[in-house]
């Protein structure tokens, strides 16, 4: 397996580890997004606040939740900044 095909299966693996814990699995809800938020990337946990303001920024379709897609929006658009420091 190549290398971006591990990367690919392990963004799919971690959506699936933190979506659907409230039964909907092809979706995280805010508290999911959270719960994220706090086991993978720390420094970006953030307030209450900045949390409803970036979840309100990811949710692309203003549905309540944010979908795979959305999701994987959200870590290209984190790779690119990760990229210029």
């Amino acid at each position: 397996m190549g290398m971006i095909e591990e990367q690919l299966k392990l963004l799919k693996t971690t959506f699936d580890k933190h979506a659907g814990k409230d039964a909907d699995k092809g979706s995280m809800s805010k508290a999911e997004l959270a719960d994220l938020f706090r086991e993978e990337i720390p420094e970006m946990a953030g307030d209450k606040t900045q949390l409803n303001q970036f979840f309100a920024n990811l949710d692309g379709d203003k549905d309540g939740k944010v979908s795979f897609p959305e999701f994987v929006q959200f870590a290209a658009s984190l790779m690119l900044l990760y990229s210029a420091f």
